[in-house]
């Protein structure tokens, strides 16, 4: 199984704004843990294979160094693929991503909404054309974000799609198939061949998780979607157990989500699709 959304930054990476709400919005618990844990809770769960990435935001304080990420992910006991933490609107963002490139680095994790940067702005094209010859694929947070400081105007899925228009060739994914914004995902993702959502977190609201499965059958993009756990805030295994309960649903003269939807996400060779194998 793939889970391409593990997170691995400390509390030290973190900002103060983010520590002020954590706890509101997440409860009280301990956010250090150790590459051997992660790798216990993916073994648990069936992940032969983690995209694991920390968190970059110039705007608010937050940073995960690319040598942490490496040496994070050299510990883990599965086969990792690193990705990057990147603002591309702070400084030395450039030379962080020539670094992580070196470092054989296969992604980017980017995060708007508390970067407050749009991520349709011309003035990152060069940023976008480097990663697309490099193969690096962009994993956007978009969607919800509980930090008071940050923008939702900049975690709409509309601004993926105007970075596809202009670089059709650069491989992006959707996180958390921008909940609650998932209807709007679904039609970027469908009429741009390289742009895909993962589905973390979306099982943990089950009414808006349930519609937005049925609705990317509706739609036709199923295959278009990859299984995520959003580690730690759920391991792998809570996530595949909270889709199959979602897809245990059965309402009365109404959609549900067909099994081969679920298959797809814990069978599927999601690297394959995404260029990283």
């Amino acid at each position: 199984m793939i889970d391409v959304h593990v997170h691995c930054h400390q509390p030290e990476h973190r900002s103060a704004e983010w520590a002020s709400f954590a706890s509101r919005a997440y409860g009280d618990r301990d956010w250090s843990y150790t590459p051997e844990a992660v790798g216990e809770a993916m073994i648990e769960g069936g992940v032969d294979t983690a995209i694991v990435f920390g968190v970059t935001s110039h705007a608010a304080g937050a940073q995960t160094p690319n040598d942490f990420v490496e040496q994070f992910c050299a510990r883990m006991p599965i086969e990792t693929i690193p990705f990057m933490a990147l603002d591309p609107s702070a400084p030395g963002a450039d030379a962080q991503l020539e670094d992580g490139i070196a470092r054989g680095f296969r992604g980017i994790k980017l995060y708007p909404a508390t970067a407050l940067f749009d991520p349709a702005d011309e003035r990152f094209d060069a940023f976008y054309r480097r990663a697309a010859e490099q193969g690096l694929v962009l994993l956007w947070h978009q969607g919800a974000t509980p930090s008071p400081a940050g923008s939702l105007l900049l975690s709409l899925p509309f601004s993926i799609d105007e970075v596809a228009r202009r670089h059709p060739d650069l491989t992006q994914i959707i996180a958390h198939m921008a909940h609650p914004w998932q209807r709007e995902a679904i039609v970027v993702i469908r009429k741009n061949p390289r742009v895909f959502a993962d589905v973390s977190a979306t099982w943990s609201r089950p009414q808006d998780g349930f519609q937005a499965l049925v609705r990317a059958q509706e739609w036709g993009v199923v295959d278009k979607l990859v299984f995520g756990s959003d580690y730690p805030h759920w391991t792998p295994k809570q996530a595949v157990d909270g889709l199959r309960a979602m897809a245990a649903r059965r309402p009365v003269d109404w959609p549900h989500i067909e099994a081969s939807t679920i298959e797809h996400l814990v069978e599927s060779d999601h690297l394959a699709a995404l260029g990283l194998r």
